[in-house]
């Protein structure tokens, strides 16, 4: 579990899974051989084997007036079709109690996409029926994003818009917004489109300190250094691509904390000039 100080909020580490295997297909072109050309990424992004290693994490944000959780993960009990990720027992929300958060004490829950990954823990099953989890939070979603996903006729992954997404709005928790909404005081959306149409970063600012929690605008720290690697999962990967490179531009060599919502620990650190391209200075 990791924590970081941006001003007077602070922001929480809660890990569901670590993956190291090679299993996830996220980057076709993050092969050893590619990864050997890029000498940063070990140890701590990249396995003695020369796999990726990715964390699927929820990130908890306190600020002096709110509490708040960006990106729910994958969830116990989902009907998915992925191995591994179907019918997960796991125990996340008892990790969450120990770190001192009960779900009925968060805000609000943010969602930078809805991707399975990312909504999971939006609800759990009770008694055969999905609730909403936090049910006391408000669920802030672009609604670019939530038309997207309500109009797909189907996801690949299973029913997660059925599991983890519409019980929250029949719910009347869900508040849609832009992709430039203000959340809270200090926290606000960053639009990064072309992985989902309305994926947003999450901004944070307090006292002068700032950070930005990716979600799936990168999915690895080694697209830092390659930013034209794309996932076969973007919606629109030139745009993605685009999006990975203006924000590169935008935020190199700047005092900006950047927290991967799949970056293995140590998660944060800050983009810096690496030549023609750039690095992770973790």
């Amino acid at each position: 579990m990791l924590q970081w100080k941006i001003g007077d909020i602070k922001i929480t580490q809660l890990i569901e899974l670590t993956d190291a295997s090679g299993a996830l297909q996220v980057l076709p072109d993050a092969t050893p051989e590619n990864l050997d050309t890029i000498p940063w990424l070990k140890p701590n992004f990249v396995s003695p084997e020369g796999h990726l290693i990715m964390n699927i994490q929820m990130l908890i944000i306190e600020t002096p007036d709110q509490k708040m959780v960006v990106d729910t993960c994958i969830g116990n009990d989902k009907a998915l079709n992925m191995e591994g990720w179907s019918n997960m027992q796991l125990p996340f929300l008892d990790d969450l109690k120990k770190l001192g958060h009960d779900p009925d004490s968060v805000d609000k829950v943010i969602c930078t996409h809805l991707h399975v990954d990312h909504v999971g823990w939006n609800t759990r099953k009770v008694a055969g029926k999905w609730v909403p989890t936090f049910p006391n939070a408000r669920y802030v979603m672009v609604e670019k994003e939530f038309d997207f996903w309500q109009s797909l006729e189907e996801d690949p992954f299973g029913d997660v818009f059925g599991e983890s997404v519409k019980p929250v709005v029949d719910a009347g928790l869900a508040d849609m917004v832009g992709p430039d909404h203000q959340v809270a005081e200090g926290v606000s959306f960053e639009s990064t489109p072309g992985h989902t149409p309305g994926h947003v970063s999450v901004h944070i600012k307090s006292q002068g300190e700032e950070a930005i929690i990716s979600g799936d605008m990168m999915h690895h720290p080694c697209q830092i250094a390659r930013p034209d690697w794309v996932t076969p999962f973007d919606a629109d990967s030139p745009a993605a691509c685009a999006t990975r490179k203006q924000f590169l531009e935008r935020y190199a060599d700047k005092p900006v904390l950047v927290l991967g919502t799949h970056f293995a620990n140590p998660v944060g650190g800050r983009i810096v000039r690496d030549g023609k391209t750039y690095r992770f200075d973790v």
